[in-house]
């Protein structure tokens, strides 16, 4: 296979090849491009629009379009795309994944292919890991688009429904995963087309594509609503069950699952803990009886939050409230709560303020709502390894884009010490090294509560320099609790001797630059000056400018005499991405860099799956106190082990989508059927076929067609159509004819209820469209929430099936099509119910705006009328006001008191009921 691949190249090399030619016909229009004005490169956006209205494809423009972006870049922010940025355009373009190392330019990559697929006018969706990036992007980017003649808007969190209209209507929109996807399942919530803010779903580019795509997929996109208030219940389970675990006898933890589970000793000692507090159900006969069904799901959850969960590393508690942090990029994610109870657990855990459960009313998951897109791609550092489950999942091809200049890092063998207390030991020491050298460092941790252990040991630590004993190594902590600096952190992790200890580099989007970087600087001078009271002109700010960029670059100097950013792990993440992303923030175009990992067999990676084979191999080695093995067989045996992990999580999340699809057929049925039902204006057609539909069920129920007529429930289809059409009809006379047959009696119920529609809608009038529609939507809204709480409660025991030697999965499907006609049954007969059946009531309608309403009363001194609190309305003169007549009072209760009690009996003041003449 060498040979064959050093003749031929690998299938990446020759896909990279095929889109290299390609380049060389874009640097062959530059000339052209340059020798064109400002005026003349803008107006090339409506000449292409042009172009495809007369039926040329994108394809036909590609060379072209990636010219004029060139072009554009280098006016507007003075880059100029390298040919291998352009390769990574096309590639995004083909609607696969750019797998590019960090500090390639990403960032300007998605600008060619986006200004592309713009000109088609339906929209180019950037998908970005937060809001920060999404409001970065889209004013930095944007100056090209917007040079080019191009709308550009971003969607961030806090925004009102015009504003995010607005930003979906433009040509680009940036964002973020989660405000996409729930702006896509709200539209699905709304009353009137208008309130929609998505316009469909063309081409979306999402950076860090792995990120979100494979990381965030493992948990659903859900809006939900609150629920009845259980929070002292929730305490009163956390305090028995606070009891419990400190007995570890009363469960099985399985950490490598992250599952735990009640023994039998466990169960019968919860279920006495509970009998005598009194939380059992009276005459139940036990725990398991299925009157008891709601604690069990309460002390399960409960347990769970106890034993599984842990503080500063699933989630952290910042005023009062429990934040969960993400395990990938070490971000709070704020406003995602776990469902089932389990937050609510957690939060009685911590003593926090319980929040009342929630209800799903809408939920998509983040694969299935990234297929909506007709052309999906994306780009990263680290795509290769999960290249199977793009392909799978997405039908997303990763091609590996070479570097712009040769890599020059080094990736040191992994150092594998017996104890964390060694390593921590070496960690410090390699520190200190780098410290005293200049060079600049960022160490990698898997936890806050690692990074922050870690950061107690830098200050504690003394040691020697120049001749002095120095006590506690300066540094910073980029973590969840300082993510507010994030930006200020990362952007001065490259200064000469800077050290920074962060939980996660993935997607922080800020470039660690050797030496700083310039407009943070620049930025964090202004505001010192702008603190001061001083105004800064330009001219200031160019000489500062200049000033700063003298410095950097001597640092940078320092820095890459010194060996550029070393880049040490302070342990194996479950994934490999992790560590290529920490790795990959070091040796950016062509810089020379290090990485190391230092590990030690209690880090939880190791622990779990090799941690006693490996101590017992260090102790027949005879490895002493402080040493560490170094060999690539143990790299070769830590990567089967992430391999292990990671294709145990894509199961999950495969397993989760195989359960989603068969709802996600559903959600596709409902949410159109809905927006058709929205966007039409009179719908009694539907709700006539809704009505026949339902009386054709009524009398195939209680008149089978090949029944005879003595064998028909005639008293049960008399009392089904007066509670569903509040119709008394002669059934039995009917019933009685000879020869009747059930298709007769059918349509003479559908004749019947025709003309009790009619009449409503007579009584009504044009204002039953509205009602129709409105009820309509409602009642598919409540039908489908229902229906997903069902779904739900069947996924959670529908693996049981499993005992029974029956495929969970197909029994899933089998049983969710059956809840499906239920509802669409259920919607049928309830609309059908209602509109029949309700009564309306008629008030008078609002007087006109020539004559508003406003309160009046008798000035005591004067007897004159005056506005209360002196409010008179707009367009009312005084005189006009003088001449409205009042209304009298019944005789006798002219001298009642302003403030004694009306004598109609109301309760009121007399002032604010009688006496309040208009």
């Amino acid at each position: 296979m060498s040979i064959f691949q050093r003749f031929f190249g690998s299938s990446n090399d020759r896909k990279v090849k095929a889109f290299i030619a390609r380049v060389g016909k874009i640097t062959a229009l530059e000339p052209q491009m340059q020798a064109l004005s400002d005026d003349q490169l803008r107006a090339k956006t409506q000449e292409f629009k042009d172009r495809i209205a007369k039926g040329a494809s994108l394809d036909d423009l590609m060379d072209e379009a990636f010219a004029v972006v060139r072009e554009a870049a280098r006016r507007v922010l003075g880059q100029r795309h390298y040919d291998v940025q352009l390769v990574g355009g096309m590639i995004l373009h083909k609607g696969g994944i750019a797998e590019m190392r960090t500090g390639e330019g990403k960032t300007l990559v998605a600008t060619a292919p986006t200004y592309l697929n713009a000109l088609s006018g339906k929209g180019v969706h950037v998908i970005t890991v937060n809001d920060y990036l999404a409001q970065r992007d889209s004013e930095w980017m944007g100056q090209v688009y917007r040079f080019l003649g191009l709308s550009v808007g971003v969607i961030v969190h806090g925004l009102s429904q015009g504003q995010r209209q607005a930003a979906y209507q433009s040509d680009i929109t940036y964002g973020t995963n989660n405000e996409f996807g729930f702006d896509y399942l709200r539209d699905n919530l709304v009353y009137d087309a208008s309130e929609m803010v998505q316009r469909g779903h063309n081409f979306a580019i999402v950076d860090e594509v792995d990120s979100i795509l494979i990381d965030e997929a493992r948990t659903p996109l859900i809006i939900s609503g609150p629920t009845e208030d259980r929070s002292d219940f929730y305490r009163t389970i956390d305090l028995v069950i606070k009891e419990l675990v400190q007995d570890k006898a009363t469960y099985d933890f399985d950490e490598k699952q992250r599952q735990v589970i009640l023994t039998e000793y466990g169960s019968e000692k919860v279920e006495e803990m509970l009998a005598e507090a009194g939380h059992l159900a009276e005459d139940s006969a036990g725990l398991y009886d299925p009157a008891n069904i709601s604690v069990v799901h309460h002390v399960n959850q409960a347990l769970r939050a106890n034993v599984i969960y842990v503080r500063d590393k699933d989630y952290i508690v910042r005023a009062g409230e429990v934040i969960l942090i993400d395990e990938f990029t070490g971000r709070m994610m704020h406003g995602r709560r776990l469902s089932e109870g389990l937050h609510q657990a957690i939060e009685a855990k911590e003593g926090a303020t319980v929040q009342p459960e929630n209800q799903t009313l809408a939920s998509v998951t983040i694969q299935n709502y990234f297929r909506l897109y007709s052309k999906l791609s994306g780009m990263t550092g680290t795509a290769s390894t999960e290249a199977q489950e793009f392909m799978d999942i997405y039908k997303m091809d990763v091609a590996e884009i070479p570097t712009n200049r040769p890599v020059q890092r080094i990736d040191d063998d992994d150092e594998v010490y017996r104890t964390a207390r060694e390593k921590n030991e070496a960690i410090i020491k390699q520190i200190v090294d780098c410290y005293t050298r200049g060079q600049p460092i960022l160490v990698g941790t898997v936890t806050i509560e690692k990074s922050e252990q870690l950061s107690d040991l830098l200050k504690a630590h003394t040691f020697e320099k120049d001749g002095k004993t120095i006590r506690g190594i300066p540094h910073n902590v980029l973590n969840a609790r300082f993510h507010e600096q994030e930006a200020g952190i990362v952007a001065d992790a490259g200064v000469p001797g800077a050290v920074t200890i962060a939980t996660n580099m993935a997607g922080r989007g800020t470039d660690i630059q050797l030496g700083g970087n310039v407009d943070m600087r620049l930025a964090k001078w202004r505001d010192e000056q702008r603190g001061l009271g001083i105004e800064v002109t330009p001219q200031q700010a160019l000489d500062k400018k200049a000033e700063i960029e003298a410095d950097i670059k001597d640092l940078k100097e320092q820095a890459l005499a010194a060996g550029g950013l070393f880049v040490l792990g302070t342990e194996r993440h479950e994934s490999r991405r992790i560590d290529n992303q920490l790795r990959g923030r070091t040796g950016r175009q062509g810089d020379p860099g290090h990485s190391k990992f230092f590990l030690s067999c209690e880090d939880d990676l190791l622990r779990i799956f090799a941690g006693d084979r490996l101590d017992s191999i260090m102790r027949t080695f005879g490895v002493q106190e402080g040493e560490a093995i170094t060999h690539k067989w143990l790299n070769s045996a830590i990567a089967t082990a992430q391999k292990r992990v990671e294709q145990r999580n894509y199961e999950i999340r495969k397993n989760l989508l195989k359960y989603d699809d068969v709802i996600n057929d559903q959600r596709k049925a409902v949410f159109e059927q809905r927006q058709e039902f929205m966007e039409t204006q009179d719908l009694q057609e539907i709700i006539r076929e809704f009505r026949v539909d339902t009386i054709s069920d009524l009398v195939n129920r209680h008149l089978p067609p090949k029944a005879y007529a003595e064998q028909w429930d005639i008293e049960g289809l008399d009392a089904q159509v007066q509670h569903m059409l509040g119709l008394e009809l002669p059934l039995a006379e009917w019933a009685a004819e000879e020869g009747i047959a059930n298709e007769e009696m059918e349509e003479r119920i559908v004749q019947a209820a025709d003309a009790r529609a009619a009449e409503r809608n007579a009584l009504v009038g044009d204002h039953m469209r509205n009602v129709e529609k409105s009820f309509l939507l409602q009642t598919i809204d409540a039908q489908w929430r229902e229906h997903l709480m069902h779904i739900d409660h069947l996924r959670t025991v529908i693996g049981l099936r499993g005992y029974g030697q029956r495929d969970p999965l197909n029994e899933f499907k089998t049983e969710a099509f059956s809840l499906f006609e239920k509802l669409l049954v259920d919607l049928r007969q309830n609309v059908t119910r209602w509109l029949m059946t309700v009564e309306f009531q008629f008030e008078a309608p609002p007087p006109p705006p020539s004559q508003p309403t406003f309160e009046v009363h008798l000035d005591p001194f004067t007897g004159e009328n005056e506005a209360e609190h002196g409010f008179v309305p707009d367009g009312i003169s005084s005189e006009q006001r003088q001449a409205m007549p009042v209304t009298s009072l019944p005789d006798g209760w002219e001298d009642t008191g302003r403030n004694a009690p009306c004598p109609c009996g109301s309760g009121k003041k007399f002032k604010h009921c009688h006496g309040a003449l208009v």
